[in-house]
């Protein structure tokens, strides 16, 4: 079978997989081109003549027809095909299909690049206010498709369409050095959609095997500054003749920032479990290792409870009373870790979970949230066999110690 076209992208690239995703569905024959270079390739006279943006992907079909923009190009292959199974099979279909494909290329994409390219390429400045934005934005752009993917397993309809294809390669940089276990857990409905497109025959011949974030990719650490090189630069003055002292008054120690810097020394540091919890399974895995580790006397178990679950109506609306209260947690960071989950169905759900903080009391860096008050905490004696098992599910976010079936949830670390 001779060639459809030729695709003009390196083979290792997140754009270019899907058009040869979209051609290995339909068996089409498409040309690769495994040593093209972006940034060389692309600026020569010859490439340039035929696609004047200099971008790639491009494709060149055995006609002659030239075409530019990733998803441009897997939808065009999509419709070579008589009655395609990848196309909509009515206009609100196709329709559907257009707004994920736009969606992924206007929206998410832009906000994963922006997240991403100052730790991929370093000669690209940290800005960090920058940075912290783009991150919101992508943020609420995977909540926005966790809660499209509750009750579905492909976007449009009951079958793969381009739609899929366009969307699962534009998430693969995001599962491959972003999101690491614990944000998983919070994207449980797209990240079992994602598994489902990566794990397909025809996506594994063009990607391979996707192994998912352990630890997130960060930024290079900035050069110095060229001002503090000169300051360091500058000869210093001479110093003063050193003068006899004068007999000074002992001065009080300094009082501790927080009352939890007056607690004995600990066995179990938070920030291990916190690793340990992000980087392995929670049953069994974590969950051993927590009650291997757990240091009783250091630390306190408390049952959280939202006390005004009767107000609650919409699940995403829950879930996000949630993360509106973490983020006011901030001070809470360096002791306290726990699960909230949202439980129930729509106009009939509830918050509930369980914290770790460090300490017998709940400190002031808890109390002094501005959500505080909102919640019922109560103490939860770890030994009890049966709160044992509703910690381990909750921190699992599924198990039969939960009250309700659980549709969502945050974790604060």
């Amino acid at each position: 079978m001779a060639p459809i076209g030729k695709l003009n992208t390196p083979l290792v690239n997140f754009r270019g997989y899907k058009a040869r995703i979209v051609s290995k569905y339909l068996n089409q024959e498409l040309e690769v081109t495994p040593d093209f270079v972006i940034g060389k390739d692309t600026q020569t006279a010859e490439y340039q003549a035929k696609f004047p943006l200099g971008k790639s992907p491009t494709y060149e079909g055995a006609d002659g027809f030239c075409l530019s923009d990733s998803s441009a190009i897997a939808y065009y292959l999509a419709s070579k095909a008589s009655d395609s199974p990848l196309l909509g099979k009515t206009a609100e279909e196709t329709a559907e299909i257009l707004q994920y494909i736009l969606f992924a290329e206007s929206d998410l994409t832009p906000a994963v690049i922006n997240v991403l390219i100052p730790a991929l390429m370093p000669e690209v400045p940290y800005i960090k206010p920058a940075v912290q934005a783009a991150e919101k934005q992508m943020a609420r752009f995977l909540a926005a498709l966790n809660t499209i993917l509750i009750d579905k397993t492909f976007l449009v309809g009951e079958r793969i369409t381009v739609a899929d294809i366009v969307v699962a390669c534009d998430l693969v940089m995001t599962y491959k050095l972003y999101l690491e276990a614990a944000d998983r857990k919070q994207y449980r409905n797209l990240t079992r959609y994602f598994k489902t497109m990566v794990a397909q025959p025809e996506f594994k011949a063009i990607i391979g095997d996707v192994k998912l974030c352990e630890k997130r990719i960060q930024p290079a650490a900035p050069a110095k500054k060229e001002k503090e090189k000169k300051k360091a630069e500058q000869p210093k003055k001479a110093e003063k003749k050193a003068e006899k002292p004068e007999v000074e008054e002992e001065k009080p120690a300094p009082k501790p920032k927080s009352k939890l810097d007056s607690l004995p020394p600990t066995s179990m540091p938070l920030d291990e479990w916190k690793r340990f919890y992000s980087n392995n399974d929670t049953k069994p895995d974590a969950m051993e290792w927590l009650w291997k580790n757990y240091d009783a006397e250091g630390y306190s178990f408390w049952k959280v409870e939202y006390k005004y679950n009767d107000e609650l109506t919409q699940l995403f609306m829950t879930n996000n009373l949630i993360g509106g209260f973490f983020s006011r947690l901030e001070r809470a960071r360096k002791c306290a870790f726990g699960c909230l989950l949202t439980l129930g169905v729509a106009n009939d759900n509830m918050i509930w979970g369980y914290f770790i903080v460090r300490g017998k009391e709940i400190p002031e860096e808890v109390t002094d949230a501005a959500d505080f008050e909102s919640f019922q905490w109560t103490a939860a004696d770890h030994t009890d066999p049966k709160t044992r098992a509703e910690i381990e599910d909750c921190f699992a976010w599924e198990g039969p110690a939960l009250p309700r079936e659980c549709y969502d949830g945050k974790v604060f670390k």
